[in-house]
């Protein structure tokens, strides 16, 4: 199949309408704190090395047809199999390159690579060779493209404690020297928070953010357990964390930061809809939430960090002013360096300042990207 005719390529040539009264997205700075390394690929990315090692893309990536709303275990087929195209360190370093590419696209001057290492260490001399690989890699990537990038090592939930305690050696052997948190992955349903916790406390002692997946599959005891066991800094998705106006309260009132991915919340049947995710109810109970893409490669197009901003906008009808929140509330909580991060704050202020778009005025380009929080009440 041509890759020029996938559904999948980033970095289209023409920016989005811009609706009367409202600011270009794209130059809105943005943090972007949820996305998977395999699952940020380009779908061009994907069929060019899927060809290359002589493998059959999935149905549901080749092209042909949309990732069909369904069970976690085709989900995780489906990244498997993408995974596997990475065979080499060319794609690795391509992989990453065109990630930060789409993420500067799309705003972002800050984005943290969600990675669970035993993934690719069979193709790359083991765990430690790959995760050396790929932080140089996000070096480059970032020199070249101009956002940082930094990494979060993530234990797999299926897989057993000791490869979670494993990991966090790891990610604590290379913090600050670009791995920035550690985070907890796969079928929430599978393995108990406790199992865990010495890992996570392997990982804060060693100066790294928590950032587990919680309240995805499970409902709003199971963002409880990730803050009271293993002490999350922020939560990924989190939104079922709407289930419970006491458990909200616990979010607002210690400031802790949701990792809302709104398209990827309707493609795995969290929220029937994009409607139904609920962005409003988290806001108005205080709760900060900032956007994240997770893995666009799998669910689409409209699936991209943007995408996510302008689900906020179009369906959940988010002001400027409250899509700002959003952004400063995913660069407040994430592991930017000091200076970026009042850097892109300071953007996020001056997008704010300049006036709206008005009918029958062109867009031009987009020029910087940046990032994301929101405000701290507690719900009644």
């Amino acid at each position: 199949m041509d890759a020029s005719a996938t559904r999948h390529d980033r970095l289209p040539d023409s920016p989005p309408a811009i609706p009367p009264g409202r600011r270009d997205l794209r130059r809105l700075p943005k943090a972007e704190c949820h996305v998977h390394l395999t699952g940020a690929m380009r779908h061009a990315t994907l069929l060019e090395l899927a060809a290359q090692a002589g493998m059959r893309v999935p149905t549901a990536l080749d092209g042909t047809h949309s990732f069909p709303p369904g069970s976690w275990r085709r989900f995780q087929a489906t990244y498997d199999a993408a995974r596997s195209a990475v065979r080499d360190e060319a794609a690795l370093r391509q992989l990453v390159t065109e990630l930060a590419e789409d993420a500067h696209h799309d705003g972002a001057g800050w984005v943290e690579v969600q990675v669970t290492p035993p993934g690719y260490a069979a193709r790359f001399g083991g765990i430690v060779a790959f995760t050396e690989l790929l932080l140089d890699a996000c070096t480059r990537a970032s020199a070249s493209v101009g956002v940082g990038l930094g990494l979060v090592i993530a234990a797999n939930r299926t897989r057993p404690p000791w490869e979670a305690m494993t990991l966090a050696r790891l990610a604590a052997r290379y913090a600050g020297c670009g791995v920035v948190g550690f985070g907890l992955s796969n079928d929430e349903r599978q393995g108990r928070c406790g199992d865990f916790a010495r890992a996570f406390a392997i990982a804060r002692d060693a100066g790294l953010l928590s950032v587990p997946h919680a309240g995805e599959l499970l409902g709003a005891a199971s963002v409880r357990h990730a803050v009271d066991v293993l002490g999350a800094h922020r939560i990924g998705h989190g939104v079922r964390a709407a289930e419970s106006t006491s458990t909200m309260c616990l979010l607002a009132e210690r400031g802790i930061v949701l990792e809302v991915c709104p398209s990827s919340n309707v493609a795995m049947r969290v929220a029937p809809h994009a409607e139904a995710v609920p962005l409003r109810v988290l806001r108005d109970a205080g709760v900060s939430f900032t956007l994240g893409a997770d893995d666009p490669l799998i669910f689409g197009p409209g699936a991209s960090l943007l995408g996510q901003y302008e689900i906020a906008r179009s369906v959940h009808g988010f002001a400027d002013s409250e899509l700002a929140e959003v952004a400063t509330a995913g660069i407040r909580a994430c592991a930017a360096p000091p200076g970026l991060r009042a850097g892109l704050l300071d953007r996020i202020e001056a997008w704010l300042a300049k006036p709206p778009h008005r009918a029958g005025v062109a867009v031009g380009d987009h020029g910087h990207r940046d990032g994301g929080l929101i405000g701290g009440r507690c719900g009644a």
